[in-house]
């Protein structure tokens, strides 16, 4: 499951929304359930499509302290590589008959690059409603492990007893959002290299 956390003002149906507006036409038809902290949104073809394999995507969206985290789950491949299977048949069997499924072949290709559409429709949405990967307000105090001194973040010595701050400052993912330490050679969240 691929996960990024969005700091901001935002809610979970913020981001609902946005993927049943942009997903919920053609050959897809969208499914949201869930409460106003908790929404998970399924995308999915159609069951009589005109055009294109069978396949379903589920977008799991949460309240968490300070923004939401947006999670999608694997994506179901069996019905576009049976369709791009049927495809190259018929392209063996009848070079010609490749005319006939172009719409099936593009659809399938458009289903193939489904998941980086969510993602780009969930950043511009958060975009759009001032959401970014830094800090959160609450996370920009840190604490003293000498005197236990709140401290802006940033602040290289503490203001109660002037003790390096170094070791303590935090730093976010650049990736998804989510806050690393120091030691971290990739995201405990995402895996992604640092």
């Amino acid at each position: 499951m691929d996960q990024r956390i969005f700091h901001g003002k935002l809610e979970p149906r913020d981001f609902a929304q946005a993927l049943v507006g942009e997903f919920n036409r053609g050959n897809l038809r969208v499914q949201q359930i869930g409460d106003h902290k908790n929404i998970v949104v399924q995308i999915a073809s159609r069951e009589r499509a005109r055009s294109g394999g069978q396949t379903a995507l589920s977008v799991t969206m949460e309240k968490v302290s300070d923004g939401v985290a947006v999670k999608i789950g694997k994506q179901s491949w069996l019905g576009i590589a049976a369709s791009l299977g049927q495809t190259a048949l018929h392209a063996i069997r009848n070079p010609f008959a490749l005319l006939h499924r172009l719409d099936d072949l593009a659809q399938d290709i458009e289903y193939l690059q489904l998941s980086e559409q969510v993602w780009e429709t969930i950043e511009k949405t958060a975009q759009a409603l001032g959401a970014t990967f830094e800090l959160s307000e609450r996370l920009r105090r840190i604490e003293c492990s000498y005197c236990n001194t709140a401290n802006p973040v940033g602040e290289p010595r503490c203001i109660g007893c002037g003790a390096p701050l170094g070791d303590v400052q935090p730093d976010t993912c650049t990736n998804c959002g989510y806050v690393i330490i120091d030691s971290d050679i990739k995201c405990p969240n995402c895996g992604k290299g640092l």
